[in-house]
Formats: C-alpha cells, sequence, structure tokens
C-alpha cells in the first residue's frame, strides 16, 4: 500500500497516480490524503479523504493519446459531489457511485471534505462496447441497487487485504472487480441492446438539443417535439427510456446548468435573474423555487456557500448564447 499526503497545489501532480490528470482548484488550506493499492500494471484501488475542490479535465488534456485509455469508477463514501461528461450532470451522495472516461472532458466538484474509493484502470479491460462505456459515464450509481452493494462490499474488504495478496492474487482479484463492475454497468445505461435504434439516436439528438439551446426561452416540451417532427405522445414515450419525462429533463438542466454558472466566479458580477435569463427561465420566482427544491436552498444561497472556492476553472457548459 502507498500512502499519499498532499496540499492543493501537490495534488495536481499527484492526481494521475490514483485520479486522472486534471486542473485542480482548492482552498488555501485544503489537505488531502490517499492510500493506493496495485491490483495489475493498468488497475488501481485507492481510499482517498479530501476537502473542498474542484478538478477539471480540458479538451486539449482529454486529446493526449497516451492517457486516453483510463477511465475511474468513484464511490463517495462520505460526503456530497457533484461529476458533469457528455451533457450529463450527476449530484453524489454518500454510497453512490459514477464513472468517467479520460477521453472527454469532463468536471468534478465536491462541495465538502469527502471520501471516495476509486478504481482506475485501462478502458480496455471493461467487458462492454464502447457506446455502452460512454453511455454509463457521468451517471449515479443507486447504492441500493445489488450489483452496487456487492461491489462495494467487494471493494472495501479487497482494500484491507490486498496487502496479504501475492501478485497473482492481486491480478485475479482485480479481474474480479472488473467483472463486477461490468455487471454494475449494465444497469446503468439507459439505452436498449444495441444501443443504435433509431428511437435512441432520436433520443439523444433531443437531449443535445437541449443542451445546447438552454438559453431560448420558446424552448418547452411541445416545442421540443415540433422541431423533431414527432408528436408529444411519442416524446414521452422516448424520455421513459432514460426514465424520466420531457419537462423534467428541461428543467433539470437549466437547474444544472444554474448551479454551475453560480458556483464559478467568472458569472460573480451577474445577478440570479440574469442567471435565471441565461438558462432560459422567463420568471425568476419559479426559478427560485425549483432550485430551492432541487437543491435545498436559494440561487443566492448556494453562490454564498460555494464562493470560496476564488478562481474557479472553466466549466462543462460553454459560454450560454446571446439572446
Amino acid at each position: 500500500m502507498r500512502i499519499l499526503e498532499y496540499s492543493g497545489e501537490e495534488l495536481e501532480h499527484l492526481a494521475p497516480e490514483f485520479f486522472l490528470p486534471v486542473i485542480v482548484r482548492t482552498g488555501q488550506d485544503f489537505r488531502g490524503r490517499a492510500a493506493i493499492q496495485g491490483l495489475g500494471k493498468t488497475l488501481t484501488l485507492s481510499r482517498s479523504h479530501s476537502g473542498q475542490m474542484s478538478a477539471v479535465r480540458t479538451n486539449r488534456m482529454a486529446a493526449r493519446a497516451s492517457v486516453d485509455n483510463l477511465m475511474l469508477f468513484c464511490i463517495y463514501t462520505d460526503g456530497r459531489g457533484r461529476v458533469g461528461q457528455h451533457n450529463r450532470y450527476v449530484e453524489l451522495a454518500g454510497g453512490t457511485g459514477v464513472l468517467t472516461e479520460a477521453r472527454s472532458r469532463y468536471e468534478r466538484i465536491s462541495s465538502a471534505e469527502t471520501q471516495r474509493m476509486s478504481l482506475r484502470f485501462s478502458r480496455e479491460l471493461l467487458p462492454l462496447r464502447t457506446t455502452e462505456i460512454t453511455e454509463a459515464c457521468a451517471r449515479s450509481v443507486d447504492p441500493a441497487a445489488p450489483a452496487m452493494q456487492m461491489l462495494s462490499g467487494y471493494l472495501g474488504r479487497l482494500f484491507e487485504i490486498a496487502d496479504e495478496l501475492t501478485e497473482r492474487q492481486r491480478l485475479d482479484a482485480g479481474q474480479a472487480t472488473i467483472d463486477l463492475l461490468a455487471m454494475v454497468l449494465r444497469d446503468v445505461t439507459p439505452s436498449v441492446p444495441g444501443g443504435d435504434g433509431p428511437d435512441d439516436v432520436l433520443l439523444e439528438m433531443m437531449r443535445s438539443h437541449v443542451c445546447e439551446h438552454l438559453a431560448d426561452p420558446h424552448l418547452r416540451v411541445e416545442e421540443l417535439a415540433r422541431r423533431h417532427h414527432v408528436s408529444v405522445s411519442r416524446m414521452y414515450t422516448l424520455f421513459e427510456r432514460i426514465g424520466t419525462t420531457p419537462g423534467a429533463y428541461l428543467r433539470e438542466q437549466r437547474l444544472l446548468a444554474a448551479q454551475i454558472m453560480l458556483s464559478d466566479p467568472k458569472y460573480a458580477r451577474l445577478g440570479t435573474s440574469d442567471i435565471a435569463d441565461a438558462v432560459g427561465f422567463v420568471d425568476r420566482r419559479t426559478f427560485e423555487r425549483g432550485f430551492r427544491r432541487q437543491y435545498g436552498t436559494t440561487p443566492a444561497g448556494w453562490r454564498r456557500q460555494h464562493r470560496h472556492y476564488g478562481s474557479g476553472p472553466a466549466t462543462l457548459t460553454q459560454e450560454m448564447p446571446p439572446r
């Protein structure tokens, strides 16, 4: 077992050893600790404890061929965080897991002290199709799911006894870990087998359209259906495939975009009404009610809580287009 203790400045240099190469932002008093177990040439299991932080993997970093095959599966054992990749953003609490891939830009924010167990591995080890792996990224894994309970329990026990295993046993244990992870991820992806049928393509087109046109106040359920030449009832059927409704998906994406803007010092001069407007909310009261319901605080309260990040990183969201 290898133990690392680090400050915020040191984390950016050490992250590739148990995390992925990222740009890190932390507070002045940030301290972290990681314990790492090697399970193979391209497979490591680690436990880490750190304070509030944000990490971004940029497009340029993602384009580097030397690490584009790396994957990271994290289980938040304590604390809360947020991860974004592929125009998806998920909130993570204790016990939930999330997969990210190095070959695409992503963002990770921990809004409080967190403890995580992380499995870092080569993409080639995972016995899933490329489309399945990408579709599984940035989706919350329910800690109550049977497969997730098996994986969490196995990882916890493996971490404790790994030092007692022979090299061959470590390799076998690592392979068993990947097999369990594949079982977990098969339950996460919303796509039907194959994942490339006409309905899947249409659904992905609509989801991309939502993320690219959040600032458009005219974008509503009926308008989304009209722009894609489908009936509203068919659109509801399509969104059932990912466990939501068109209206809920649109609202969630707008609120997530607003949350990221409120956390980013780049938008510090914008009032909450301006941010509501920038993500397509016509009525400020509707925006504030929805934000409070989703995140348990007002937009202004969220901004105050996250002001300590200082000059935060660039986010996954693009600049909002002019209205």
